[in-house]
């Protein structure tokens, strides 16, 4: 090695720590590219609020899912099964002026086929997701 004073016999005791930093930093260059990818994704949900309300488009307008506790799904009224639920979606969110869904759900659905509705919802084309508690509490 240059500029050190080792005999041929003797182990290496130096540790090159070059090699570290280069990963290192490459790993965080990585990471800050990423970083603003990931927090990104996800599904956007409006807050509901009783004074949103005003002014907007009347209720009417919008696409109201109802999920029970059984499970059973209903699009603006309409009782709804795993295969006609995206039909009859995508028809209700073609008439529908602004394009937003309104889920109400009960404390005891799960949380799973919340999550479906409202990725059906968004592939289905609505621009406005809304997520309401049954009861109005």
């Amino acid at each position: 090695m240059a500029g050190t004073s080792q005999k041929e016999d003797e182990p290496i005791t130096n540790i090159n720590v070059t090699p570290l930093v280069d990963v290192c930093l490459v790993l965080v260059i990585i990471f800050m590219a990423v970083a603003p990818m990931a927090v990104t994704l996800g599904i956007k949900v409006l807050e509901t609020r009783a004074s949103n309300a005003e002014g907007k488009a009347s209720l009417d307008e919008n696409v109201n899912i109802k999920i029970t506790e059984n499970g059973a799904v209903a699009v603006n009224g309409v009782r709804t099964d795993g295969v006609t639920f995206r039909g009859i979606l995508a028809a209700a969110l073609l008439a529908s002026k602004d394009k937003m869904v309104i889920v109400t759900a009960d404390a005891n659905n799960k949380v799973g086929l919340v999550v479906e509705v409202l990725d059906a919802s968004k592939q289905a084309g609505a621009q406005k997701l809304a997520v309401m508690k049954a009861g109005g509490g």
